[in-house]
């Protein structure tokens, strides 16, 4: 993901928070780049305001009519400037991604 969302990133526009599928929060032993964490702590720091949903593998969301929710058996990671990340579940309310 860009730190800063390029012309050409602005995809369909179906929901107002970014996803970031295939998250991880493991860090690589012998790895000296950037964590996926601090990644996308710059992206929230440049787009004030955008809550990035870091998706594990095998999770989806489900967005239909009002509603929306996280399915599968593991957490999400949101993140927003101002916010530690924080975790949610599949049993949680994700409304407040929707506006």
């Amino acid at each position: 993901m860009p730190v800063v969302e390029p012309q050409s990133f602005a995809a369909l526009s179906l929901v107002p928070f970014q996803i970031n599928p295939h998250y991880t929060d493991h860090a690589l032993e012998g790895h000296h780049g950037e964590t996926r964490d601090e990644r996308l702590a710059e992206f929230v720091h440049a787009n004030p305001g955008v809550y990035v949903v870091g998706l594990r593998e095998g999770m989806t969301l489900r967005v239909e009519g009002p509603g929306i929710r996280l399915v599968g058996d593991k957490p999400a990671r949101v993140f927003l400037k101002g916010r530690l990340p924080f975790e949610v579940s599949p049993q949680d309310s994700l409304q407040f991604l929707l506006g």
